[in-house]
C-alpha cells in the first residue's frame, strides 16, 4: 500500500523537530496528525486511531514508554505500529522500549531516510497484520462478519443506544429449504448461493448496520437507530428483493427464498444475546407459519395491535385468564450436562419423547428429543457427550404471567402444538392446542349450567380435569413433541 493510506501521529514536546519530521513525512505522501505529550496522544487516538505512532522517549505527563504501554492496553480497531524516538541506545534502554510495547527505535538525531525506510518496514508488519485481522474476522466464503465479530459490534452498539437512549433492531434470516440445493445440486450451487445473498444483503444495508454470516444458511443483521417496525419494512424489502432473485450456477439458474424474524431492544431485555434470541424465535415463527415471510417478535407478544381474531366471545372466554390459568405442570427435567446415554434411559424408561433441558442455574436452556438423541449414534463415544451437544436450543416459550390469549394468538399463526412456560426463566408447565381447547370446552359448559334451570355442580377451572365432560387427557410432553418435530 501507498503512504497515503497509513495515518501516522507523530508525538514530540520539541516544537522545532515536529515541524521538521512533518514536512519530511508529509512529502514522502503520510497524512500527519501530532501532538505535544503522551495525553495529548492518547486523547488523539481514541477519536482517530491511527496506523503508525512515533513518539519521542522524554515528555511531560505522560512519556513515551507509559505512552507505549497504554496504547497496548487499549481495545483498538487495529494494531499500531510504535517506533519510539530517543537518544537513549544502549542495551537496557531498548529492552525496556520493547517491553512496554515499541515496535522500533530512531536514534537522535533523526536522518530523513533511516525514518521512512523504518516505515515502509513497519508498513510490512501492518498489512500482515490486516490480512490476519481480516481471515479472523471475516466469514471467507461470503466476506461478511463471523459471528464472533458481529456480537463484538452488538456489544457496542448496545452500549451507544443505551447510552444515547436510541432503538436498536435486529433481524435474523435463515434461508428456506437451503440444504436441499446442497443434496441435489451438490455444495458449489449452495457456495453461489450464499455468495449473492450476501451481496444482497449488503446492497441493502446502510454503512452504520452490520451484516453477518452467523452460521450456514442463517444470516444476522445489526441495525442501528431503527425501531421494530422500520426493521421489519427492511426485512420485508430484503425478502422481496430474495425472492426475485435468479442465482446463475453451473448447473442451472437458481430461486430461493428466506423467512425472517425481527426483534427490538426494549426496557425488558437485559442483554445483546437476548436481542439475537428474541429475533431467533421470531425467525423460528416465521419458519413455522409457512416460510418466505416476515415476523415480528411483537406480533408474538402484543395480540392487542397484531390480532389474527376479531370475535368478541374469544375475550370472554380467557378474560383475564394467564398462561399459568392454561398450562399443564411439567415435572421431567434433564440438565445440560447430563450425558446422552442419560437422557436415552430416561426417554426409554418413561415413554416420553422430549424433554425440556436445564442450565446450570435452573433456567431453559433447550429441548431435547429422541430425534435429536438419535444424532449421536454414530459412534459410542459420542453416547457419552453431554446433552448441550445435541439439544435445541431455539425454544418458543412464554412466562406465566403473560396473558393466555399471547399465547394462543401465537398458536393460532404457527404448526407447533405448543409452548413451554416459565417463571423467572425456569420452566414450570406447557400450553398447547389440548388445554386451548379444554379451555374452550369448559367455557361451553360453564355457560350451559348458567343455562339450565338447576345446576347441580360447579365446573372446574380450565387447568383441572372435567370428569365430567371427559375432555382429552394431556400429558406435558405432548407440547414438546410438536416442537422437537422442527
Amino acid at each position: 500500500m501507498t503512504p497515503g493510506n497509513y495515518k501516522l501521529l507523530l508525538v514530540d514536546d520539541d516544537p522545532a523537530l515536529l515541524r521538521l519530521l512533518r514536512r519530511w513525512l508529509e512529502k514522502a505522501g503520510y497524512p500527519v496528525r501530532t501532538a505535544a505529550d503522551g495525553q495529548e496522544a492518547l486523547d488523539a487516538i481514541e477519536s482517530d486511531c491511527p496506523d503508525f505512532l512515533i513518539t519521542d522517549w522524554e515528555m511531560p505527563r505522560v512519556n513515551g514508554l507509559e505512552l507505549c504501554r497504554k496504547i497496548r492496553d487499549l481495545s483498538l480497531p487495529h494494531y499500531v505500529y510504535t517506533v519510539l524516538l530517543t537518544a537513549k541506545t544502549g542495551a537496557a534502554e531498548m529492552i525496556a522500549g520493547l517491553e512496554s510495547g515499541a515496535d522500533d527505535f530512531l536514534s537522535k538525531p533523526v536522518a530523513e531516510g533511516e525514518l521512512l525506510a523504518r516505515l515502509q518496514s513497519g508498513s510490512r508488519v501492518l498489512e500482515s497484520e490486516r490480512e490476519l485481522s481480516l481471515m479472523a474476522h471475516t466469514d471467507f466464503l461470503t466476506g461478511l462478519l463471523t459471528q464472533r465479530t458481529f456480537y463484538e459490534a452488538l456489544e457496542k452498539e448496545w452500549h451507544r443506544s443505551t447510552r444515547l437512549k436510541l432503538p436498536l433492531s435486529c433481524v435474523m434470516l435463515d434461508l428456506d429449504f437451503f440444504k436441499q440445493i446442497n443434496d441435489v445440486y451438490g455444495h458449489p450451487a449452495g457456495d453461489a448461493v450464499l455468495k449473492f445473498v450476501a451481496e444482497l444483503l449488503l446492497d441493502n444495508s446502510r454503512a452504520s448496520d452490520t451484516v453477518c454470516r452467523y452460521g450456514g444458511e442463517e444470516f444476522c443483521v445489526l441495525l442501528p437507530e431503527t425501531e421494530e417496525n422500520d426493521a421489519a419494512m427492511w426485512a420485508e424489502r430484503a425478502r422481496v428483493r430474495l425472492a426475485a432473485l435468479c442465482i446463475p450456477t453451473d448447473l442451472k439458474d437458481m430461486r430461493v427464498t428466506g423467512s425472517f424474524g425481527v426483534a427490538q431492544r426494549g426496557s425488558d431485555v437485559p442483554n445483546p444475546k437476548a436481542l439475537v434470541k428474541l429475533a431467533d424465535q421470531a425467525l423460528l415463527c416465521a419458519k413455522r407459519g409457512g416460510r418466505d415471510r416476515v415476523v415480528r417478535y411483537a406480533m408474538m407478544v402484543d395480540p392487542g395491535k397484531h390480532r389474527l381474531y376479531a370475535a368478541d366471545w374469544h375475550d370472554e372466554v380467557f378474560a383475564d385468564m394467564r398462561a399459568r390459568d392454561v398450562m399443564s405442570p411439567l415435572v421431567v427435567f434433564l440438565q445440560e450436562n447430563n450425558a446422552i446415554d442419560e437422557a436415552a434411559r430416561l426417554f426409554l424408561q418413561s415413554g416420553i419423547s422430549s424433554v425440556p433441558v436445564l442450565g446450570a442455574d435452573g433456567t431453559l436452556v433447550g429441548l431435547v428429543s429422541e430425534t435429536d438423541l438419535m444424532a449421536a449414534t454414530a459412534s459410542a463415544e459420542r453416547w457419552q457427550r453431554p446433552l448441550s451437544s445435541v439439544m435445541r436450543s431455539n425454544v418458543i416459550s412464554y412466562e406465566e404471567e403473560t396473558p393466555i390469549r399471547v399465547v394462543y394468538e401465537f398458536l393460532c399463526r404457527v404448526s407447533l402444538r405448543g409452548v413451554i412456560i416459565t417463571k423467572d426463566g425456569q420452566p414450570t408447565g406447557v400450553v398447547n392446542r389440548s388445554s386451548l381447547l379444554r379451555c374452550f370446552h369448559e367455557w361451553g359448559a360453564d355457560r350451559e349450567l348458567a343455562a339450565s334451570p338447576v345446576s347441580l355442580h360447579s365446573s372446574p377451572g380450565c387447568n383441572t380435569p372435567d370428569t365430567a365432560s371427559g375432555p382429552i387427557p394431556h400429558s406435558p410432553d405432548s407440547a414438546l413433541a410438536g416442537r422437537s418435530a422442527g
